[in-house]
């Protein structure tokens, strides 16, 4: 039976100089899951994304949200997944066509292309960093951003199926806090885990299985949850920074100003009567009669 699913969980091996992080997504794949009618080998590869932002917005120690973006020139053309460092998810895939073939590949659902990967950290500027689409895999893909970024050594495992998501992270600690020998040994170790153990083990079974002759001291497991960052105040925002003059002049040409956000669907409608109550309250005081 699967365990410890929406839940991250933080580990760290001692005197190897190396950390891991251990998510499977359950329910939160499966509100994404619930909202898009998504072709099997699409929905695979977004529960991988989600996995892997999941894992990476972890290492992050800054408050704000890592963002992965595929583009190709495939079938599936757009994919993006997000993580906030509150353990809030979200993503969402966009295709043309018919994709039939259930255990595509990424290479044959986006084609060429490349993946972008940002972080945007609240009170920081963003960064930005782009890799070229040239492996077989997510997993694969990112390996090859991290040794060209020239950031920590890091390698992820992923895997899903159906409406379970579930991924496998190792990073090397900066120099000097333990071996490279212990790095590959692990890593080696890490290799030997399948898609199905990663998506139905228990975390303790799993950790048992991968190292039981190591030294692994646990954190705490945190939540992770399907969240949409949308709202009707975030669009009222929007409406104001556009200024009266301009929100009028949409009005009078289609009737009513609609927002609707792709990865919830939530759908958000300001008619004359909103708008105007709309300006009148940011309006100053002393503007007022």
């Amino acid at each position: 039976m699967t365990t410890d699913t929406d839940l991250l969980q933080r580990f760290l091996f001692e005197g190897a100089g190396v950390r891991g992080e251990f998510v499977r997504l359950g329910s939160s794949f499966r509100a994404l899951l619930d909202k898009h009618d998504y072709p099997p080998a699409i929905a695979r590869q977004l529960g991988k994304a989600l996995a892997s932002v999941s894992l990476l917005s972890a290492t992050i120690k800054l408050e704000g949200s890592l963002i992965l973006q595929v583009q190709g020139d495939g079938p599936m053309h757009t994919l993006v997944a997000q993580a906030d460092s509150q353990g809030g998810v979200r993503g969402l895939a966009r295709w043309q066509g018919e994709v039939t073939h259930h255990n595509a590949t990424l290479a044959e659902l986006a084609g060429r292309g490349h993946i972008v990967m940002t972080v945007d950290a609240d009170g920081s500027e963003r960064y930005q960093g782009i890799v070229e689409l040239h492996e077989e895999s997510l997993a694969e893909t990112l390996r090859e951003y991290f040794l060209r970024s020239e950031q920590l050594p890091t390698r992820i495992w992923l895997a899903s199926q159906d409406d379970l998501a579930a991924g496998l992270l190792l990073q090397k600690l900066p120099e000097g806090l333990g071996p490279e020998a212990s790095w590959e040994h692990l890593v080696t170790l890490s290799d030997t885990i399948t898609g199905g153990e990663l998506l139905e083990l228990p975390f303790s079974d799993l950790l048992n299985r991968l190292y039981h002759q190591e030294t692994v001291r646990l954190f705490d497991a945190e939540p992770v949850a399907f969240r949409c960052s949308c709202s009707r105040e975030k669009i009222e925002r929007v409406l104001l920074g556009l200024g009266r003059q301009e929100v009028d002049s949409i009005l009078e040409e289609v009737g009513e100003i609609r927002a609707d956000c792709e990865f919830c669907l939530g759908k958000y409608r300001f008619d004359r009567v909103d708008v105007a109550a709309l300006f009148a309250d940011a309006m100053p005081p002393s503007g007022r009669q």
